[in-house]
């Protein structure tokens, strides 16, 4: 496509949580590695999606004879940073029957009588799957720690056992994606606020919202405790600067199809003489 702007350097290196990686110096408001505008990101992420289909198909198409990679996206964020987006603009290229989805809330009575880890096991995406869990087994660590719900020895346990699941899950031959959506304070204050302004959106608003913002700078700090205790070789954590949704979204596509792309997938063999079968089907 002549003019396409892209990347300069690709999200799974700038947006990388590395070793000594601090929280407090990512502007929210930044595009890392891009250089064009709004514009330019909607034309990037409608170029790709294509590209994202058809790896996507290869991932189902493998695991129908017998392959085990599959793809787990994690999306975790403050509230109103955009996660819903994230799912209808770059997960909406892909086939349906091939997305495992999973809305994350606040655990039943039955979940909380089992280890926290319990109820995300059985959300694992199958074989072929692209799995996408808006919010996920880090809830139990980051509201646990903010409201103070979970001991510091238990946090660490969790910590321990988050680690355990994630590179269990890689070892089967999973992928996963860790991403933080992060905006910053004023940006969310005006995504509430149009929310009340806007007929059409007075049904996201939710009072649970403006509650837990007055712990901004307590969630910012238990977000760095997790990069800290769980960002792996296995499974790294990426955080997207997201006050600008258009750029939230092509850097996760990015994300997306580096994973995909690094599974080196391949289009199933026939296991029959293709000549043959279409010289039956040329006859029927």
């Amino acid at each position: 496509m002549a003019g396409l702007v892209k990347f300069k350097q690709h999200p799974t290196k700038t947006l990388k949580a590395g070793g000594s990686f601090n929280l407090a110096d990512v502007d929210p408001d930044s595009t890392p590695g891009f250089t064009g505008n709004k514009a330019d990101g909607k034309a990037l992420l409608a170029d790709l999606d294509s590209k994202l289909a058809e790896l996507q198909e290869k991932l189902f198409a493998e695991s129908r004879f017998g392959g085990t990679k599959r793809i787990l996206l994690i999306l975790q964020a403050m509230d109103t940073a955009g996660k819903g987006g994230i799912v209808k603009h770059v997960m909406a290229a892909m086939d349906p029957q091939g997305v495992q989805f999973k809305a994350f809330k606040a655990p039943t009575e039955e979940e909380k009588s089992y280890d926290f880890l319990w109820r995300i096991e059985k959300e694992v995406p199958a074989a072929g799957m692209v799995g996408v869990f808006d919010r996920s087994h880090y809830e139990d660590v980051l509201i646990h720690r903010v409201h103070g719900w979970a001991a510091p020895e238990e946090l660490k346990r969790r910590y321990g056992a988050i680690n355990e699941f994630e590179a269990r899950l890689t070892g089967s031959g999973t992928k996963i994606v860790k991403v933080m959506l992060n905006i910053s304070k004023d940006e969310q204050k005006a995504r509430l606020l149009a929310r009340l302004d806007e007929p059409a959106k007075n049904w996201k608003y939710s009072r649970g919202d403006l509650t837990e913002r007055a712990f901004w700078d307590d969630y910012m700090a238990a977000y760095q405790a997790v990069f800290d205790n769980t960002n792996t070789d296995e499974a790294p954590w990426h955080v997207v600067p997201a006050n600008k949704k258009w750029f939230a979204r092509i850097a996760v596509q990015q994300l997306v199809l580096g994973a995909l792309t690094d599974l080196k997938l391949e289009w199933p063999k026939a296991d029959f003489d293709v000549g043959v079968e279409r010289e039956l089907v040329a006859r029927s």
